[in-house]
C-alpha cells in the first residue's frame, strides 16, 4: 500500500506541461475515485497513510497518491498552475501561515464545511475560510533540569545570560524572532524590540544550529541547555530519551496549525472534500496526537490523560495560546530573512 500511496513528482510535472501544451489531463487527474495529495516526506506522508488513507478511505474506494516534496516548491507549482483549468492537486498540506499567503494569492479554495460531516466537531480556531486545521501545537520554552532551574518565560530563556547554554535553530528564524519580540514587550505582530535581545544573546554566546535535528542532538549531548521549540517536537525527543522538559511561557504560548487546503482548480474536489472529512474522524486525531505528539483539532477525539498532559496544555495555560499575525508575517518575511542572515547570524 505504501508504495502504491507515492506518486512520482515527475509525472505530476508531466501533467503540468500537458496542461500547458493543450493536452488532455493524464488518467491519474481524470480518475474520480484518485485524491492527489501534496505533503511533505517523511513520518507526516507515512502517518496519514497509516491513520487515514488505508484505514478510512482505502475501504470507500478512494485511491490516494502523494506529490512529496517540501511546501514552498509545492506551494510554488500551485502558483504557477493558477491560470490552468485543472491543476494537478487536489489537496495540499501546508501551515496556517502559509494557508493564509496561499489565499492572498487567489490560489485556493474558499471551503464548504456543510461538505464535511465531521466539521461538526472541529475547534473553531481551526475553521479558517480557505483551510482546515488538521494538528497543532504551541511554541515553547524547552530546558534540561539537570542544567538550570525550571524557567517561566522567554525571556528568561533567551537571556543573554544563559550564554552558551541557549541554542537558536537557523530554519525557525520566524518563531525564534517571534518569541524574542514577545520576550521584549512586542506582540505577535510586531517582532521588531526582539531584534536587539537575539543580537545579545548572540554576543554572550549563543549556539545557532541549522536544523531542528541539531538542535536536538546538542540537548542529548548536553552542549546546551535551553531554547525554544514546537512542544510537539519536545515530546518527540523526550520519547527518544533526550533529558528535555517545557514551559509554557508566561507572555504567550504562540500556536502553530499544519492543515489542508484545496487548489481552486483541483481536479478532483469531491475527493479533496472526502480527504478533508476523514482527515477529521477522531480515530485519525487520536492516532496523530500519539504517533507525533501534537494536539487533535477536534473535541470528540479522546486522549489518554497522560498523553494529553504532555502534548497539551491546561485550562489555563490554553488561556495563553495565541494564533499569529499571518498578514504580518508574509508581508515582511522577506526582511526578516535578510536582518536574520546579515545582521543576527553575521
Amino acid at each position: 500500500m505504501t508504495e502504491r500511496l507515492k506518486l512520482n513528482r515527475r509525472a505530476v510535472l508531466g501533467g503540468t506541461a500537458a496542461l500547458a501544451g493543450g493536452l488532455a489531463m493524464p488518467a491519474i487527474a481524470q480518475d474520480n475515485k484518485r485524491i492527489v495529495v501534496g505533503t511533505w516526506g517523511g513520518d507526516y506522508s507515512r502517518l496519514l497513510a497509516k491513520n487515514i488513507e488505508t484505514p478510512l478511505l482505502a475501504p470507500k474506494g478512494w485511491d490516494v497518491v502523494k506529490d512529496e516534496a517540501g511546501d514552498p516548491p509545492r506551494r510554488a507549482k500551485v502558483l504557477a498552475e493558477k491560470s490552468l483549468r485543472r491543476g494537478t492537486s487536489d489537496i495540499q498540506g501546508v501551515s496556517a501561515a502559509n494557508m493564509y499567503e496561499m489565499n492572498e494569492q487567489g490560489t485556493i479554495e474558499q471551503l464548504d464545511y456543510s461538505k464535511m460531516p465531521n466539521a461538526k466537531n472541529l475547534i473553531p480556531a481551526m475553521k479558517y475560510p480557505y483551510g482546515v486545521g488538521h494538528i497543532y501545537s504551541g511554541k515553547v520554552g524547552l530546558f534540561n533540569p539537570k542544567m538550570m532551574a525550571t524557567p517561566t518565560s522567554f525571556a528568561e530563556i533567551l537571556d543573554p545570560k544563559q550564554g552558551a547554554k541557549l541554542g537558536i535553530i537557523d530554519i525557525q528564524y520566524q518563531y525564534t524572532m517571534l518569541c524574542a519580540g514577545l520576550a521584549a514587550g512586542g506582540k505577535v505582530g510586531d517582532f521588531e524590540p526582539g531584534k536587539a535581545l537575539l543580537v545579545a544573546c548572540k554576543k554572550a554566546g549563543a549556539r545557532i544550529y541549522p536544523s531542528n535535528e541539531a538542535f536536538a542532538q546538542a540537548l542529548k549531548t548536553e552542549e546546551i541547555a535551553c531554547g525554544v521549540m514546537w512542544k510537539a517536537r519536545a515530546v518527540q525527543w523526550q520519547n527518544a530519551g533526550i533529558n528535555v522538559q517545557t514551559i509554557a511561557p508566561k507572555e504567550g504560548v504562540p500556536m502553530y496549525v499544519s492543515g489542508f487546503v484545496v487548489p481552486k482548480n483541483a481536479p478532483n474536489k469531491p475527493g479533496a472534500y472526502a480527504y478533508l472529512d476523514a482527515m477529521l474522524e477522531a480515530s485519525a486525531q487520536e492516532g496523530f496526537a500519539k504517533d507525533m505528539g501534537y494536539n487533535p483539532t477536534v473535541t470528540n477525539a479522546k486522549v489518554d490523560p497522560e498523553l494529553r498532559r504532555r502534548i497539551g496544555f491546561t485550562d489555563e495555560e490554553q488561556t495563553r495560546l495565541v494564533d499569529l499575525d499571518y498578514a504580518y508575517m508574509a508581508k515582511n518575511d522577506s526582511a526578516f530573512k535578510e536582518w536574520w542572515d546579515k545582521s543576527f547570524k553575521a
